[in-house]
């Protein structure tokens, strides 16, 4: 049976990512990288608001009553986002890039709290492999853990947060691992192929569900689909943005999925690509753990 999908509001972003649900205002927020803004969509009211950034930010996560934002030169904190109020966010860990033309790209907190990133070259015909896998445990530092990376993307965690999800979306690779998670040290072992390749599309950003399904964006193929714990493909979804970005669960109940995609310079006037959705999979999500750095 086919999903009801529905688009919310009008905008339009060029790379939209890093959708998260906050509980405590009852919202989403997701992050326009290249459009350097910041989105928030209130359902109750229909709200819709955005604040503009001073670099593009990959990622974000809630810390404390405000936002930790994955920048391009480092990570920021930020206050409370208030409608029609600037966002001044502050530096927090400046990161050492291995080549030019870097920024974060995806990244979440562990169950634990501590705040994971990935990094890009963002011309992504150099195929750098330059990208590195950060975790953030707090104060000024940031560590590398997973190095030779492309495009890092899809990192999520089990509920039980003893496996760690990691794609590299890059044409060259599209591939997803898992991990081993020592939830007590915060370190990733035993790295083995969880999807060797989608049935269609590059893996991009990725949710897990209450029962441990993981969902990835199939990014060019307007689709997400949903993986058991133990690699197999059990359902997709269609999505009316061929490029897909990333996901994330919502709502009261944690039972909306909220969708974010990209437009690409040549998309057609009037498509869909670049705006958000949102949509009821049958599933439920996990509340998004706040950064405790």
């Amino acid at each position: 049976m086919a999903t009801s999908v529905e688009r919310i509001g009008t905008q339009l972003c060029g790379v939209g990512e890093s959708p998260v649900w906050r509980a405590a205002d009852q919202s989403f927020y997701w992050t326009d990288i290249p459009g350097r803004a910041l989105w928030r969509w209130t359902p109750d009211s229909g709200a819709i608001d955005h604040w503009a950034l001073p670099q593009m930010a990959g990622c974000i996560a809630p810390r404390g009553d405000g936002w930790l934002l994955a920048m391009e030169d480092g990570l920021y904190a930020c206050g409370p986002l208030i409608a029609a109020q600037p966002c001044l966010p502050q530096p927090l860990a400046r990161v050492r890039h291995g080549a030019p033309g870097m920024r974060f790209n995806d990244g979440r907190c562990d169950r634990q709290g501590r705040f994971w990133a990935g990094t890009m070259v963002m011309d992504m015909s150099l195929a750098s492999h330059a990208g590195r896998l950060y975790r953030h445990d707090g104060g000024d530092a940031l560590q590398a853990v997973v190095a030779d990376l492309i495009v890092p993307n899809g990192l999520a965690f089990s509920p039980d947060g003893r496996t760690l999800y990691l794609s590299d979306s890059h044409p060259a690779r599209q591939v997803v691992w898992a991990y081993d998670y020592d939830t007590d040290a915060g370190v990733p072992s035993n790295r083995r192929v969880f999807i060797p390749k989608l049935p269609a599309g590059r893996p991009d950003g990725a949710a897990v569900d209450a029962d441990g399904g993981y969902w990835i964006c199939g990014n060019e193929a307007g689709r997400i689909y949903r993986y058991t714990p133990d690699g197999r493909l059990d359902r997709s979804v269609d999505v009316p943005a061929p490029r897909v970005a990333m996901c994330a669960f919502g709502g009261p109940d944690l039972d909306v999925l909220f969708v974010t995609s990209i437009r690409p310079a040549d998309a057609a006037p009037g498509s869909a690509a670049g705006a958000v959705f949102a949509l009821r999979p049958g599933a439920r999500g996990l509340e998004e753990t706040a950064s405790a750095g």
